[in-house]
């Protein structure tokens, strides 16, 4: 069993605001065993120096989607499915090197992705999967012109983010089959989108009923649901229908992030992602009906998290980013800082964001029994963010389950 003593390092702790210095961690296989501010003996391991370098958990990102290798969806439902797993392999190499340890997939990873990079068979971030995203027809998964009445958006390929069910029977059978085959949660497109043709920001998505019967399902397996929400009235019915990870939220007013809180509900915002639609979308293939849109979500966003803020309602870290956007994922920490403390931005991409992972004690800490997932970094992430952003450059270590996939520490 491989085994690594960090030490000489200054410690972050997720939650924080300030590092901590004296502390040494224990590695032994794909666990952390021990974290101490004392010296920690064992003669098996390989002390490794961190000379004054910045120790902390592996990030998590709670929104993302792997297999959107294109910023148009609908080519890259189209694809074929053996070149959109080479293209998400690529993808997912890209954010393990950007210092994410663990992601939550928002629609498309099927969960034989997730068995993939457990096993080694390629090098990304541990995937929580939720299999394809439940849209109705027109929704945010239809991604058919108006004049495209052909059955079917290629949802069985895996390029797809999502397949379309109409009624409480199929949702419920779709939610169930998901399930069956491995998602650790259900997402379901309860409003309209930007990258999608035909649904408005203000139409929502789905009946109270068909809502309920996917909540009741993933309830009944153990688990949640999480819904693609833009408008405060479509954030006010996914909460009254029990639905727990609100996606997005930008128009979000304060009575109902209040009324989130409540109900015990997470927040996802991914304001990055429409950052990198204006500066890049439309010319990576972004339809003019998708273009148009962005404006109308992108303004609100930077208020949606004073006002989440302000009532208590937690933020995880989340990206949502297409195609060649994807290399703006850890703007989305620049973008927050403008209205939240570093810190509690830093807790959104570990502790938290590891909550809606469902793995809570397992990621987004360095703690003993946690797995081994974990960065060292040039600089200090609570005075200068930087040191997190321009694809993991000040990285010297990223581990994942005990294992170093970029080391330049000697």
């Amino acid at each position: 069993m491989t085994s690594y003593v960090f030490t000489n390092g200054q410690f972050l702790e997720p939650g924080a605001t300030e590092l901590r210095g004296g502390m040494e961690v224990l590695v032994e296989g794909d666990r952390i065993r021990e974290v101490s501010d004392k010296p920690i003996t064992s003669s098996s391991a390989t002390r490794v120096d961190l000379r004054g370098k910045t120790i902390m958990p592996g990030l998590v990102d709670a929104h993302v989607h792997v297999v959107a290798a294109m910023v148009n969806i609908a080519e890259n439902s189209a694809q074929p499915s053996s070149l959109a797993m080479m293209r998400a392999a690529k993808v997912m190499h890209g954010m393990l090197m950007r210092g994410f340890t663990t992601v939550r997939d928002l629609g498309g990873a099927e969960p034989g992705i997730a068995i993939a990079v457990d096993e080694g068979l390629l090098d990304g971030p541990r995937v929580v999967p939720c299999g394809k995203a439940l849209s109705q027809t027109g929704g945010h998964s239809d991604f058919r012109s108006r004049s495209d009445d052909r059955d079917g958006i290629f949802s069985a390929r895996v390029g797809s983010l999502g397949r379309l069910v109409d009624g409480v029977d199929e949702v419920r059978r779709a939610a169930r089959e998901e399930i069956k085959s491995g998602a650790r949660f259900i997402k379901i497109m309860a409003n309209g989108g930007v990258a999608s043709p035909n649904d408005p920001i203000h139409a929502l998505g789905f009946s109270r009923e068909e809502i309920r019967a996917a909540v009741e399902e993933a309830e009944n397996a153990g688990t949640y649901v999480a819904a693609h929400l833009y408008t405060d009235k479509a954030i006010r019915r996914a909460v009254e229908c029990g639905v727990y990870s609100l996606e997005h939220c930008n128009l979000i007013q304060p009575e109902t992030a209040e009324m989130a809180v409540k109900a015990g509900a997470i927040a996802c915002p991914t304001l990055v992602a429409y950052e990198g639609l204006a500066l890049e979308g439309a010319a990576m293939g972004l339809g003019p009906e998708s273009v148009a849109k962005i404006e109308t979500v992108r303004k609100a966003g930077l208020e949606s998290l004073d006002i989440m803020r302000r009532a208590g309602l937690p933020m995880a870290f989340g990206s949502d980013l297409l195609g060649g956007l994807h290399k703006y994922q850890s703007m989305e920490f620049e973008i927050r800082a403008r209205v939240l403390p570093v810190h509690e931005v830093l807790f959104s991409a570990t502790t938290l964001a590891a909550r809606l992972c469902m793995m809570e004690g397992e990621i987004g800490v360095l703690a003993p029994g946690a797995r081994a997932d974990l960065l060292v970094v040039d600089g200090d992430p609570l005075k200068d963010l930087s040191c997190l952003q321009n694809q993991g450059a000040a990285m010297r270590a990223i581990m994942r389950d005990g294992r170093f996939f970029k080391n330049e520490l000697n």
